[in-house]
This record gives structure tokens, C-alpha cells and sequence, in this order.
């Protein structure tokens, strides 16, 4: 497979430059994790030394090597199979939270499975079993009690999204039986459960015969308009985040707001950003909002990811990642940090709410979706 897998990334054209490492957010704050090192690994050490190599379960997979890579090596790709492999030889990552989110995300695979995960939707937000429109929900609302603890409001997010939808004309599709759309199992090298919840989803969105999906959750794009149609085919429906529907919107003239005096920066989601290249959009939907926006040192291409990938490998290093973020963020003077992405906030608020962080340096943290709602006139 190795032989492979060089082909399909471009391995073999490492220059040994080092320039991945020297960008990596985990190799700045652990000098035992470096791309470079890995890749090297592959291409010199054999299989069985690479599969065994914990720290292949390290990588943030947040594309920022790949930007910087003068040999175009498909370093994203190189992760995720070797991953696969080594999934395959019985190894694993060290999951968070004792792994209870992973067995949540196999709990859905099942057929069998019925759930009760529409109760979050309240009378004030329409919704239409036969709508041109669908809204993938996604985890939020397994997030929302999982992390109560932290005060993360996922599932504000998701009842922001209706809410907009609802204020431009639209009545969406809320599957009632939707599931997880099996990006962190795809992620952690287990192909075989994240196919049989893609197949469900598709199955499910195909039956609706809605053919504009909405999301907004950066994961679930990638999910739905690039990994599934990858492995699955290309679908007759289009997949959009929900600020690229908000940003058309505006270009119509149909949304009409109040001005909010916030002063607001916002963080670039992996996902969201490097990998889809929407980098206007959101910033579009906050000056709409009329806050003013103060962008932080490290943003667009070159921001830095939230320090926690997949649910795997949280850490120290994590908590290094995301406090000097956070930092960054407190520095420009903003009064909120903007998200567009539920692990990163979750993952900024686990950071705030440990026990010891200064209280001085906390910030505001909510989602792009709630702060146009509140706009909303």
C-alpha cells in the first residue's frame, strides 16, 4: 500500500526542506511531531515502521503544510491513508472524552437506530416536509448535551441557521432521521463505518428530493461535497455552507438589518477555509451585522487551526494551540471571537473554562449564524 500511497500524494517529490514542519501549530509546540519526519518514514523505514509511529495520530490534518509545500505533496491525502492502514494493523488514535463521541458515531451506523433529535426545533421556527431546501443539522445536537458543561450552545447555531433561512422566504427540510455525516471516523482511518453512514445520508437526501443542501458545520461541507461524491459518485443536489446562502442573499438586497456595535474577529475554520476556499463569505455576513471586524496576525490561508482534530489526540499540546490563539484573539482588542465551526468553539470555550485560565483573558465566543440572527431586523 505504501508504494501506493506515494503515488497518489506525490511522496516521492519531497525536497526535504522542511518547510511543512516549520509551519506544522503541533510541531511549534512538540518537537516530536514533524510532516517532514513522518513523510521521510514512509519513504525510507517501511510499513510496519510508519503503521506503529503514534504520531501519525497527531496531525491536525488543517492543510497548512500543504499550502507551503513547494513540491505539491498531497500531504492531507498522505494522512488520511496511511490512517487507513494503519487502522487495517490494529493500531488506534487516543480518543477524547474516553471515546464516547467515536461510539456515538458507530451507535448511528445501525439501521435499526430510531431518533428523537428534532425536540430542539420550537414552534417560531418553520420548517416543510417538501422543500427545494434541506438542512443538514449534523451533530449539533449531541454536542449540545454532550458539552453542557462548557456552555458551548451548539444547537444555538443550528436554531440560528432556521431562523435565517426563515427570514429569507425559506422553509427547509429537517431530516428526522439524519445522522452523522461520519467525518471524524473517515478521518481516523475507519472507512468502513464512515461509508455506511455516508450511504444512509445520500439515501435519505436523494428520498427528500431537496437540491440545495445547506450546512453549517465546515466538517459536514467537506463531508457532503467532497469526500462522499469522491467514493460515491456526484449527487444531483449542491451543497452549500450557510454563509455563502447568506452572502447571496445580500447581493439581492433581501436581507434587511439592524447595525450591531460590536467589535468582533473571527477565526478561520480548517475546514471551512483551507479546505473549500471560503474565505469572503463569512467576512461579507459580519459587516453586514455592522460590527467591526479586527482581523487577527494569522488569518485566512495562513490562520491557525483550533488545536484538536477528530475528537483524537486532545492534549497539552491542544491546550498550547488553543490558548495562544485565544491570546491572539484577546490581543486585537475584539470584544467576541466569531466561529463558524462547533469544534472550534467547543474547543475555545474547554480552553476558557478550565480550571487556572485567567479570567482577564477570556473572551466572548459565539457562531457567524448567531450573530446575523441577532442582526436580524
Amino acid at each position: 500500500m505504501l508504494e501506493e500511497i506515494h503515488k497518489k500524494t506525490k511522496a516521492y517529490l519531497c525536497l526535504d526542506c522542511g518547510k511543512c514542519t516549520a509551519i506544522c501549530p503541533i510541531s511549534r509546540v512538540n518537537r516530536q511531531f514533524s510532516p517532514r519526519r513522518l513523510l521521510t518514514k514512509a519513504l525510507t523505514g517501511g510499513n510496519e515502521n510508519l503503521l506503529t509511529d503514534k504520531t501519525i495520530w497527531s496531525c491536525l490534518t488543517c492543510m497548512q503544510c500543504q499550502e507551503k509545500c513547494p513540491s505539491d505533496i498531497d500531504y492531507i491525502q498522505f494522512t488520511r491513508l496511511i490512517r487507513f492502514d494503519a487502522k487495517g494493523d490494529g493500531q488506534e488514535a487516543t480518543c477524547s472524552h474516553g471515546g464516547a463521541l467515536q461510539s456515538l458515531m458507530k451507535i448511528m451506523t445501525s439501521p435499526e437506530l430510531k431518533q428523537n433529535r428534532l425536540g430542539w426545533i420550537t414552534p417560531d421556527l418553520k420548517t416543510s416536509e417538501k422543500s427545494e431546501y434541506l438542512y443538514f443539522v449534523g451533530c449539533l445536537p449531541y454536542f449540545d448535551v454532550f458539552f453542557t458543561d462548557i456552555q458551548a450552545n451548539s444547537l444555538e447555531s443550528a436554531k440560528s441557521t432556521l431562523k435565517i433561512l426563515n427570514f429569507l422566504g425559506i422553509e427547509p427540510q429537517v431530516l428526522p432521521n439524519e445522522r452523522c455525516c461520519g467525518h471524524d471516523l473517515l478521518w481516523m482511518g475507519d472507512m468502513e463505518n464512515f461509508k455506511r453512514l455516508a450511504e444512509h445520508n445520500i439515501k435519505l437526501i436523494k428520498a427528500s428530493g431537496a437540491k440545495k443542501i445547506v450546512v453549517s458545520c465546515p466538517e459536514g461541507l467537506t463531508t457532503l461535497k467532497v469526500d462522499s461524491p469522491e467514493m460515491f459518485g456526484k449527487q444531483d443536489y449542491e451543497v452549500f455552507h450557510i454563509s455563502e446562502v447568506i452572502t447571496e442573499a445580500l447581493s439581492n438586497n433581501k436581507a434587511k438589518l439592524k447595525k450591531l456595535g460590536k467589535k468582533v474577529t473571527y477565526q478561520d475554520p480548517c475546514r471551512l477555509g483551507r479546505f473549500n476556499g471560503i474565505f469572503d463569505a463569512p467576512r461579507e455576513v459580519i459587516k453586514a451585522t455592522g460590527a467591526e471586524l479586527v482581523e487577527m496576525p494569522k488569518n485566512r490561508k495562513n490562520a491557525i487551526c483550533c488545536g484538536t482534530s477528530s475528537w483524537v489526540n486532545c492534549d497539552a499540546y491542544s491546550r498550547m494551540i488553543q490558548a495562544n490563539r485565544l491570546k491572539e484573539a484577546k490581543n486585537t482588542g475584539a470584544d467576541v471571537l466569531i466561529t463558524a465551526c462547533p469544534k472550534c468553539q467547543i474547543h475555545f470555550s474547554c480552553t476558557q473554562n478550565a480550571e487556572g485560565y485567567p479570567e482577564e483573558d477570556k473572551i466572548k465566543i459565539i457562531d457567524l449564524t448567531t450573530l446575523f440572527a441577532d442582526a436580524l431586523a
